[in-house]
């Protein structure tokens, strides 16, 4: 049997430690940071006494940790539910306890039906059996890819008409926001959000760094945004671009190129070792394609398996 308990900030460390314990026996090595932990327990939106699960042995050791986030106002929600290797009993509870909480965040946001995302790494067979069981199915794959920098980066030759500006001024912010909510409406989970909304859930990261948004103007018409934070400074030692859209009317210019060699140069000048971004395999644009080209290549793959109820 097992204990269940709610979440609170000082549980982050050992939350911490069963998530280590099981990217280390998936992957080969923990996958977050404590403040990665931290910072999903502190996350806007996020009530611990309704979202959150910690399922504890009979030995007073922490098995289970279970969470879901509601997307905004929309029907999705996200999910997250990890088991310590070898612990028996709390899988089947934490998956039925975060499925029956997606189903009243649904209610509570005046939707009859809900949409569930879960992460599960390509590499876990034992994780995506478990999604199969309780009714998920394979919705795509993200691919995290990265390149190495050795010294100096030099920066990218810039297209015609290009003014690049940072996320240091708020104007720019919102324009940067436009840009990314009318440059990401095709992809994969992609729920439009308002700027407080955005704005908020990206505050409120520890990693976060407003300066390593850049946005991209061509002839004063903004034209493209990059954000990057550091999410991957701690543990890897590498830049993160979290976001890199370009705008349908300037797409096949290379301002998606000048963008992404534009992060490498500035982590480079940041003495980072590499950068680091995700991508959806089933990309609307040939994303995939333009990392590879650019020097990136494939790390890591982490399928999104769905359920809708």
């Amino acid at each position: 049997m097992h204990r269940i308990s709610r979440p609170r900030p000082d549980d982050a460390a050992a939350i911490h430690e069963l998530v280590a314990a099981y990217d280390t026996a998936v992957v080969g090595a923990p996958d977050l940071t404590l403040d990665d932990v931290a910072d999903e327990l502190a996350a806007p939106g996020f009530d611990p006494d309704k979202d959150g699960w910690l399922a504890y042995g009979e030995d007073g050791r922490l098995d289970g940790w279970a969470r879901t986030l509601a997307v905004g106002d929309s029907d999705l929600v996200e999910a997250e539910v990890v088991v310590r290797p070898g612990a028996e009993g709390p899988a089947g509870d934490l998956w039925g306890r975060v499925l029956g909480r997606a189903r009243e965040l649904a209610a509570e946001r005046g939707h009859d039906c809900v949409t569930v995302h879960i992460d599960v790494y390509a590499t876990d067979d034992a994780k995506r059996a478990m999604a199969a069981e309780h009714g998920f199915e394979p919705g795509t794959s993200f691919h995290r890819m990265r390149i190495d920098h050795h010294g100096a980066a030099l920066p990218p030759e810039p297209p015609a008409g290009l003014t690049v500006d940072s996320g240091d001024d708020e104007d720019v912010r919102r324009e940067g926001y436009r840009v990314h909510q009318e440059g990401f409406a095709d992809h994969f989970g992609f729920v439009p959000t308002t700027y407080e909304q955005w704005h908020a859930r990206r505050q409120a990261m520890s990693k976060n760094d407003w300066s390593q948004l850049t946005l991209a103007r061509i002839d004063g018409r903004p034209a493209g945004v990059i954000i990057g934070n550091d999410q991957f400074a701690d543990d890897e030692k590498c830049g993160y671009v979290a976001a890199l859209a370009v705008l349908p009317d300037f797409r096949g210019r290379g301002l998606g190129r000048f963008l992404l060699r534009h992060a490498f140069a500035a982590d480079a000048a940041r003495g980072r070792r590499g950068t680091i971004l995700h991508v959806d395999s089933a990309n609307a644009t040939p994303a995939v394609g333009l990392y590879e080209s650019a020097g990136m290549r494939r790390v890591l793959s982490i399928d999104v398996w769905q359920r809708r109820i």
